[in-house]
């Protein structure tokens, strides 16, 4: 039983699902489900669908390099059946398995940090911006380092009763 991938989100596609496209020089097309193959007759790039797996390594929301990733290869050579290797593998897949489970976890929490950062600081622009809500007025009347400066424009009576205000 082979897991395939689908090729326009990389999820796995298992035997007896999805959809098969064969292309007239032979070249094999799987799809997990209609969506990705209505993606693909309609031309569109996986790596601009924000959606696919292309996309979200583009962009450096999924990790892109790891040594993990060597395990997951397609390997088309036949292997003679050996009871304790294939005991000693599937002990190995469940470690490595725990390995990029944890690495994962990591690069979210990386990639949360610059976030925080950014929201920290659009916090502070706002609260700058609008402290009269926070602060009563008494408070800023009394401390004028909470206000920002007034701007005075000057405007000739000529331009005001030429343009009337709108709603």
């Amino acid at each position: 039983m082979r897991i395939e991938k689908c090729w326009f989100c990389s999820s796995a596609v298992y035997p007896g699902h999805g959809i098969q496209f064969v292309r007239n020089d032979a070249k094999i097309f799987r799809f997990c489900r209609s969506k990705c193959h209505k993606n693909f007759k309609m031309k569109r790039n996986p790596r601009k669908v924000k959606w696919t797996k292309a996309y979200r390594r583009l962009h450096g929301k999924d990790m892109t390099q790891d040594s993990t990733f060597e395990f997951e290869r397609k390997r088309n050579r036949p292997e003679r059946y050996d009871r304790n290797l294939t005991e000693n593998t599937l002990k190995a897949i469940k470690t490595i398995d725990k390995v990029r489970s944890r690495r994962e976890a990591k690069h979210i929490e990386t990639r949360k940090k610059g976030k925080k950062a950014q929201l920290m600081r659009e916090a502070v622009k706002e609260l700058e911006q609008s402290i009269s809500l926070v602060k009563a007025p008494s408070v800023l009347e009394e401390d004028k380092s909470y206000t920002l400066p007034k701007i005075k424009v000057k405007v000739s009576e000529a331009e005001a009763k030429n343009q009337p205000m709108e709603e």
